[in-house]
């Protein structure tokens, strides 16, 4: 199996109000949480929505080798309207993310396991809000890097 390439990658979590961004380490091993975006719902159909063109900066910013969005699929790994609409939006990154590759990964569970692992830390109500889709995004990209890791062993 190849090994996994260098570079930063991005994690991204797409919710219905906000965008959550992790990135990772050059080598693959980390993931941590970067920032939360407001998802930009009233861009004109041939503009590009601002949340992506933050994500679009940050990958320049970071020189990210490719960008790994969160798929929704659900407990019985069907893909239900969220999966839909995340299909849709990492579509349309694909489109203005140019040569950088946007990959899509199973992330079942992600906002409920980066919910309980806040709350274990103390983290609740407002506070646990604001940072819930960064650490959702940490949860997508880490087990993303752990299974590449595992296929290249």
């Amino acid at each position: 199996m190849a090994e996994l390439s260098r570079g930063v990658r991005l994690g991204v979590d797409v919710g219905q109000v906000r965008v959550g961004v992790a990135r990772s380490d050059p080598h693959g091993i980390l993931a941590t949480p970067l920032v939360t975006l407001a998802r930009d719902l009233t861009a004109a159909p041939d503009a590009v929505p601002t949340d992506m063109a933050e994500l679009v900066r940050l990958a320049a910013e970071y020189e990210a080798v490719e960008i790994v969005v969160g798929l929704p699929v659900n407990l019985a790994g069907k893909h239900g309207p969220a999966a839909t609409n995340v299909s849709a939006y990492a579509a349309r990154l694909a489109d203005v993310m140019g040569p950088v590759p946007v990959t899509l990964t199973d992330e079942r569970m992600s906002t409920v396991v980066a919910s309980r692992r806040l709350a274990e830390r103390g983290v609740r109500g407002k506070r646990q809000r604001a940072v819930v889709d960064q650490a959702a995004a940490v949860e997508i990209l880490q087990s993303w890097l752990d299974a590449q890791r595992r296929r290249t062993q």
